[in-house]
This record gives C-alpha cells, sequence and structure tokens, in this order.
C-alpha cells in the first residue's frame, strides 16, 4: 500500500491576536494520495489558506497530528522542515512572485540553490523545465518582458525544478484572463496526469473546482464536504472567522531559511536535484512532458 503524500489527522491551528484565541482550524483530518488532483474550496476564513500553510510546511499545527511525507512535523527542529519542504512540496502562487530583475531562467533555478546545485546544473535543469512548459525561447526574459500566463508558466516550472511529490497552488489562475487560466489548468492536470505529483488547488471558482477530480469544502474552519468520500458535516457554530485567508508564507524564522520557501522566495519549498530526473523522466522535457505551445497562455 502506498504511504500518503500528506496525512492530516484532527489538525487544529489556533492564532493569537491582540491577546484573543482566534481558531482557524478546528480538527480537520484528511489524506492527500500521490497523484492525487484535489480542489480545496471555501468562502474567505473557511480556513482553507491555513490548512494550504499546514500541508506545506510552512507552519505547524497547534493541535492534532500532521505528517508530510511520513514524516511527522512536530518531531522535526526547524532546519529539518525546512529541509522536508524543500524536497517534497512546490508552490505556485496567485501573484507570481516571481523577482522582477532576474531571467526566466534564474527565477526557475533559485530552489536549486539552496541545495547546493553548481550553476551550470542548475540553469540545465532550469533551460530544460522551461522548455517543458513551453517557454524554451523565453530563457532570457525578464518578468516585465512575459504576459500573465508567461509569468505563471515561469512560477511552475520554479516550482518543479526539484521534482516535488506535492504542487499546492493558491488561486493559480486569479490573475489570468479565461483562456490563458485554462491553458495554466491544462499544464497543471497534465503534469498531475503524467508524472504524478499529487495537486492540491485552493480556488474560489466553481468552475476551476469542477474539475479536480476530488472536491474538500471548508467553512468555520473544518470540512464541511470530501467528494472522496461523499461525506457532509455541519460547520461548528462560532462567530470566530480566522486570519484572512490567503496562502502567503508565514513570517517565521522556518518560512525564511535556507529552503527559501519565505517571503522573498517563495518556491523555494520545492524539492531537491537529486530526484530531478525521478518521477517525470518518462515525461520531461527530453519527451516533449506536460508542455504548452508556444502561444498558448500567453494572454496577460
Amino acid at each position: 500500500m502506498t504511504a500518503p503524500a500528506i496525512e492530516a489527522v484532527d489538525v487544529s491551528r489556533t492564532y493569537q491576536l491582540d491577546g484573543v484565541s482566534v481558531p482557524a482550524l478546528r480538527g480537520v483530518s484528511l489524506t492527500v494520495a500521490p497523484g492525487d488532483y484535489v480542489a480545496l474550496v471555501g468562502p474567505s476564513g473557511s480556513g482553507k489558506s491555513t490548512l494550504m500553510h499546514l500541508l506545506g510546511g510552512l507552519d505547524r499545527p497547534t493541535g492534532g497530528h500532521l505528517a508530510i511525507g511520513g514524516r511527522e512535523v512536530d518531531s522535526l527542529s526547524a532546519g529539518e522542515l525546512a529541509a522536508l519542504r524543500n524536497e517534497t512540496i512546490g508552490f505556485v502562487f496567485q501573484a507570481f512572485h516571481l523577482l522582477p530583475r532576474t531571467s526566466a531562467v534564474d527565477n526557475v533555478a533559485l530552489p536549486l540553490v539552496y541545495r547546493g546545485v553548481s550553476a551550470r546544473q542548475r540553469r540545465e535543469r532550469a533551460a530544460a523545465m522551461l522548455g517543458w512548459v513551453g517557454l524554451g525561447h523565453r530563457l532570457d526574459h525578464r518578468p516585465n518582458q512575459l504576459s500573465g500566463g508567461e509569468q505563471q508558466r515561469v512560477a511552475i516550472a520554479r516550482a518543479l525544478v526539484t521534482d516535488p511529490t506535492v504542487l499546492l497552488a493558491d488561486e493559480p489562475t486569479g490573475n489570468l484572463d479565461s483562456v490563458t487560466g485554462a491553458a495554466v489548468l491544462e499544464l497543471l492536470e497534465r503534469l498531475n496526469a503524467e508524472s504524478g505529483v499529487a495537486l492540491v488547488m485552493v480556488t474560489h471558482d466553481n468552475e476551476v473546482a469542477a474539475r479536480a477530480r476530488r472536491r474538500i469544502a471548508m467553512r468555520d474552519g473544518v470540512v464541511v464536504a470530501d467528494s472522496a468520500t461523499g461525506e457532509r458535516h455541519d460547520p461548528p457554530v462560532s462567530g470566530d472567522a480566522g486570519p484572512p485567508d490567503t496562502l502567503v508564507p508565514a513570517p517565521s524564522a522556518e518560512s525564511r531559511s535556507a529552503s527559501g520557501s519565505g517571503p522573498g522566495h517563495p518556491s523555494g519549498g520545492t524539492g531537491g536535484a537529486a530526484g530531478a530526473t525521478g518521477r517525470r523522466a518518462a515525461a520531461g522535457p527530453a519527451g516533449g512532458g506536460p508542455g504548452l505551445s508556444a502561444d498558448a497562455g500567453s494572454g496577460s
């Protein structure tokens, strides 16, 4: 039996805001299997982005048990958690978070810096990943020379350059027009289908959520429905809405660690270079992979 990519059991998260305890998660249990394709939906304040922080190792739960790649988060030091995040998780953000004065290839290569990969190998791997997402002709272009769709594909290549087992995407089409957004979703879906990386996506868009094989709905810090089980639950009665519901790396020492997963390097939590030719070997750049044509997704 294949071990879960991520497993949460009765996970809770409480924040202290101005001396008041605000429960953002109230006992969430879920399992993300390898190759899963999950849409996480719910209104603002439902806790879905808090949950994404925890699933990505950017924060720790207040209670319950959380295992990423079979390792209990609570048992890890800050450095160990950063390393696990770097080896296991890829992040794609609505706002792209590309370094503005840095070329596409160097943006993609950035997570490999924190793995100690040589400059030549970093560039080779980054160039291959950009080719895989249909941007082999844009290696030396800076973000302001790219369309919105191209910038998001650079961000996806950066998230994947170190071969994660789980890709967490926060509103990946939120800043894109409908045609470009559909092209980006197609890329993510082909990646999920061909490489086996699990895709967990936060979205407010019901049409986007409907494309996922599994949909998890949240409200008031709990899971109220999960299409994988067919179960529905009533949320607890409470006026607490929790913190703002956006996936922004938590301002902690861990999220600014050498893994590069902090606000300055949001994609650095992706996996290591050692496995770069592992799960996607058959579908990687040499084999075509889940790329887009040079014109696809070029809208802003």
